[in-house]
């Protein structure tokens, strides 16, 4: 069923449009390389990609700060795998991630796609909780910054999404208003039941096609969005 009356349509970018498990999987991978780390990246990423997870919650929740995200889960980690890694190798390697991250820009199946389907018809915008310095280099290097009006990051908003205020600052950027906007992520909490609560219509892209029942419109592909658009 279309959604009727949608001016405005709010992307999460990570897991969403942007391939963040294969790009930052490849970050590793150089980091690694470089500083002659013996280890398997699928050994450390079936360690580190559950711990990143954890440290993102905490982050999102405002239970730590960005610096003990960035150190916490590498520190974790390597912990969890018995390497002995010192504090100084901990925060060089949180430096290189931060830097290594953005140059590899590989895509989600059908994000150039659907971005090109909807921009006839729609005005696009990102909200984010990544980091500022990175998010805005990964849509650039990506080469899907073009697609998008606005670009609102919770280090400039002061808040991370579930939080309304954070979907206030994105609208009001834009001169939207909620009844006319809708969001699409891949977190159940922070994208759909945010931007619910402060009133826009929501799509809950289940990334990882766990295939959960839940009230509202969700899609395992980009594709799927054409349905509702």
């Amino acid at each position: 069923m279309k959604l009727n009356d949608i001016e405005h349509i709010y992307f999460d970018l990570d897991h969403t449009l942007w391939d963040f498990d294969k790009n930052s999987a490849l970050a590793f991978e150089q980091m690694f390389n470089q500083r002659k780390i013996p280890i398997r990246i699928e050994d450390f990423l079936e360690v580190y990609v559950p711990v990143n997870y954890k440290y993102w919650e905490l982050y999102r929740e405002n239970q730590i700060s960005k610096d003990d995200l960035r150190i916490g889960r590498l520190k974790d980690s390597f912990e969890l795998l018995k390497m002995e890694t010192s504090a100084k190798t901990i925060e060089e390697l949180s430096i290189d991630y931060i830097e290594f991250l953005p140059e590899n820009n590989h895509l989600l199946d059908g994000s150039l796609e659907i971005l090109n389907y909807l921009e006839a018809s729609y005005e696009l915008h990102i909200i984010t909780n990544g980091f500022e310095e990175v998010q805005h280099k990964k849509l650039h290097n990506s080469g899907i910054s073009k697609y998008f009006t606005s670009v609102t990051t919770s280090e400039e908003a002061g808040v991370k999404k579930p939080h309304s205020l954070i979907f206030e600052t994105a609208l009001n950027k834009a001169r939207a208003i909620p009844s006319k906007s809708l969001m699409i992520g891949d977190n159940l909490i922070a994208d759909v039941k945010g931007a619910q609560a402060y009133g826009m219509s929501a799509i809950y892209f289940d990334y990882y096609r766990k295939k959960e029942k839940i009230e509202g419109r969700q899609i395992q592909t980009l594709n799927e969005l054409r349905d509702y658009l």
